[in-house]
């Protein structure tokens, strides 16, 4: 693998398409997440992002203009055409793309295209972006998407960003349930085997450990774990579907300073969770998309 870094691809942060955005901000500030100003896309989407400590983030993607994003898509845009795609097949809500962090994102791109593993053209735009503070500074991204026609419902990207956002975050990084980052991403696959290799590309990373479900790849910051819906049930107790036989993301492990902090907000707020294994559960709700698993820094 003509690698041009030495080390895997951090995660960057998480897609996840909601019903709209205005939902998403409820459900996920009801979890305790402060979650950043809305910013629209300049092809017809938009999010509401949720930044952490660690650097990476989540991104409720909703729709802001339906005919933008269809023409778009139809004019070759990777991004809007495979969340359309994904909203078709998997319903408003879920979990349809992983980016990681990219120094050279044209790089990347090249190794997809000689992997037989490119979805499409590269993406680079710029957009608006308002601070904590009320300035406006200007975010640049490429983008090289990863793609398995396998496993239609997850698209694996990597981002270069021309212009990185500026570092003080801190506003925006600290949370009322205590999250600081995010520690694992879990994917389900009948086979996960089968995906190794396809996770492995997009990640920058040739060492697969094999675990007793599955497969776990080790981006630069957190774990992705593949893993028998089986395995989904025994760790995050959820049911993945044998019938299923692509690649789909099931859940997103938080780690938290304390978890008595993060219960008692879920529970003043009303939040339906369960407890196993020393980790807090919180099943899919509108506005949220995928499960939600919390556990204290070890």
């Amino acid at each position: 693998m003509n690698d041009h870094s030495a080390k895997p691809h951090p995660l960057d942060h998480v897609v996840l398409p909601v019903v709209n955005i205005d939902l998403a901000r409820e459900r996920l500030g009801k979890l305790g997440f402060t979650v950043a100003a809305d910013a629209r896309h300049p092809f017809g989407t938009e999010n509401a992002c949720v930044f952490f400590a660690d650097k990476t983030y989540l991104e409720p993607l909703g729709i802001a203009s339906v005919e933008e994003s269809e023409a778009s898509a139809r004019q070759g845009n990777v991004f809007t055409a495979r969340n359309q795609a994904f909203r078709f097949r998997c319903g408003e809500e879920g979990l349809s793309g992983l980016a990681f962090g990219s120094k050279d994102a044209g790089i990347d791109h090249q190794n997809f295209v000689g992997n037989g593993s490119s979805a499409g053209e590269m993406l680079q735009f710029t957009r608006p972006m308002t601070m904590p503070d009320g300035s406006e500074t200007i975010a640049g991204f490429k983008l090289a998407f990863a793609g398995d026609l396998r496993a239609p419902d997850l698209l694996l990207f990597t981002v270069e960003r021309v212009n990185p956002l500026p570092a003080d975050r801190a506003a925006l990084e600290t949370h009322a349930n205590g999250v600081t980052g995010i520690v694992e991403i879990a994917l389900c696959t009948p086979e996960p085997a089968a995906f190794a290799a396809f996770v492995s590309l997009a990640v920058a990373q040739s060492a697969v450990e094999k675990t007793g479900f599955g497969v776990n790849i080790a981006a630069s910051n957190v774990k992705i774990s593949l893993m028998t819906p089986e395995g989904l049930e025994a760790y995050f107790d959820i049911a993945g579907s044998s019938a299923d036989r692509g690649l789909r993301g099931r859940a997103i492990l938080f780690t938290v300073v304390d978890l008595a902090v993060t219960e008692a907000h879920l529970a003043a707020n009303g939040v339906t969770y369960t407890r196993k294994n020393n980790r807090i559960l919180v099943k899919p709700a509108p506005g949220q998309g995928t499960l939600f698993a919390f556990e204290e820094t070890r």
